[in-house]
């Protein structure tokens, strides 16, 4: 009886070293710590990662360094409402797929978020009942900015400082320039009164892109989240552009040879950072992919569907660059712009928002990131 405890012993110890060092061979699931992402402006899956792309680096060079997600979806058209999404989980509403010409306050129907954790009403910039990631991160202690290209350039459209539009006023980024195209609807953060009504945080938070070059030096001075947002040109949604040059796909690649790289060699991205780069929606209404995914529900009280035509966005496509991703690697498992928030929040470990709390969205797992 001793003899057959002590077999046992040896042999529950034997699993146990067994076990660990199974465990120790297999490889660790990634802890995220840089989320970054970039987006591009009106492009199909088809135009953009095609046999024919005039953007060759991202259809073809860093698809090779990373993940290529070929089903990918927009939630909506023109712009604004597929940016809010990103951010919040708010669906498009009458205003926002209109891109907020006036930005006007949202107009409550309901004065609490409905089941969906949705703001039942229209309008631009959303009470401060209605938060976003960036209100989400700073409660958790993380840092973040958005980083916006031209932002402030000219001083008599928009400061730097915070500088969104006045309430009930026309927006003047509309009015594109030369040494200035930024564009107020391309900046999400502005239409939530939870952030602009601080405006010290406000003027922290959301800079101009030139200073993402300093912050990449340092991963203490790299924000946990940034979001990119290239001028009108430079995002490929002009073409020409207004100073001439040529835009559309060869000008968004021509942003991302000289971003991408910057980012890829930061100490931050190095250690732990992932790098997201997609397209707010595929084309502009009426010749556009409308198709949806992922269980993507409409917001109730609307005039027409989140895509015009149909309930989405359409296919645009994403690539993902990251030490954790295998080089090569491709993806045909649906996502849309509220799994990659839902991602964003699972990685930062904040609560879902909106339409990114819906029950069995698929957020980026094994199909990007391996075993």
């Amino acid at each position: 009886m001793i003899r057959s405890a002590a077999i046992r012993r040896a042999a529950v110890a034997s699993a146990c070293l067994l076990a660990i060092a199974l465990a120790a061979a297999m490889p660790a699931k990634p802890k995220v710590g840089h989320v970054f992402i970039i987006l591009l402006e009106n492009e199909s899956f088809a135009r953009t990662f095609g046999p024919n792309s005039q953007a060759p680096y991202l259809a073809k060079t860093l698809p090779a360094q990373g993940a290529l997600l070929r089903q990918y979806y927009g939630v909506g058209h023109f712009s604004l409402d597929n940016y809010i999404a990103l951010i919040s989980g708010q669906a498009p509403n009458d205003a926002t797929q209109l891109d907020c010409p006036k930005f006007t306050d949202f107009v409550l129907a309901s004065p609490t978020l409905d089941a969906n954790g949705q703001a039942l009403g229209k309008g631009c910039v959303y009470p401060a009942m209605v938060p976003m990631i960036g209100d989400q991160l700073d409660k958790a202690g993380k840092s973040w900015k958005g980083y916006m290209q031209d932002l402030g350039n000219d001083s008599a459209r928009e400061v730097e400082a915070c500088g969104h539009p006045a309430i009930g006023e026309d927006d003047p980024t509309r009015n594109k320039k030369p040494g200035d195209q930024y564009a107020t609807k391309h900046n999400p953060f502005y239409y939530f009164h939870s952030f602009i009504d601080q405006k010290e945080r406000c003027a922290a938070r959301v800079v101009n892109l030139r200073h993402l070059t300093a912050d990449l030096t340092k991963i203490a001075s790299t924000p946990n989240y940034s979001f990119i947002t290239p001028n009108l040109c430079d995002d490929g949604h002009d073409s020409p552009c207004v100073d001439h040059a040529p835009g559309g796909l060869v000008q968004a690649d021509g942003f991302l040879k000289k971003w991408v790289p910057l980012i890829m060699a930061s100490p931050a991205f190095r250690k732990d950072g992932v790098l997201i780069i997609t397209f707010d929606e595929a084309s502009a209404p009426g010749s556009a992919d409308s198709s949806a995914c992922c269980g993507e529900q409409g917001l109730p009280g609307q005039s027409r569907q989140a895509g015009g035509n149909g309930p989405g966005g359409g296919v645009v496509g994403a690539v993902v660059l990251s030490p954790f991703v295998k080089a090569g690697t491709v993806s045909d498992v649906p996502y849309n712009h509220y799994s990659l928030l839902r991602w964003t929040e699972d990685v930062f470990g904040v609560p879902h928002l909106g339409h990114a709390a819906a029950p069995g969205l698929a957020t980026f797992g094994e199909d990007v990131f391996g075993k």
